[in-house]
């Protein structure tokens, strides 16, 4: 569950970043709306989600047998993994150049950037599906 919690904000805060980049910029109760969302999905349940994620990985990575670290594919999940947690602090960044008023990213780049949970993700379940 904390995983699909993670992954629901992960998908989610950026298209919010590009709605708040094309629609609210210059108005200030629509920033604020946009500003509060970003916050609340951000501190309520992106970060509790992926700390949560973390801790019960770390206890199923050190449960005997159940990881082969022989094999490539932990290697390859364990770099989706931290590439996923670099996003997500990425764009707690992202949040706050929005809430200093300096964006300069397009509603175009932060769509773009939308895609990188989605491939990150995809590394993830396929090197465990697939265990290379």
């Amino acid at each position: 569950m904390a995983v699909i919690c993670w992954m629901a904000g992960l998908f989610y805060l950026p298209r919010l970043f590009v709605y708040h980049s094309e629609q609210a910029q210059g108005m200030e109760s629509t920033e604020q709306i946009f500003e509060m969302m970003e916050q609340k999905l951000l501190h309520f349940i992106m970060n509790p989600a992926m700390i949560a994620t973390w801790i019960l990985g770390l206890v199923m990575t050190f449960t005997p047998t159940i990881v082969n670290w022989s094999a490539t594919w932990p290697w390859v999940k364990l770099i989706g993994i931290l590439g996923m947690t670099w996003f997500h602090y990425w764009l707690a960044q992202r949040r706050k150049v929005f809430l200093a008023g300096k964006n300069t990213m397009t509603g175009y780049q932060l769509r773009v950037l939308n895609e990188v949970p989605t491939l990150l993700m995809t590394l993830i379940v396929l090197s465990v599906v697939i265990k290379f």
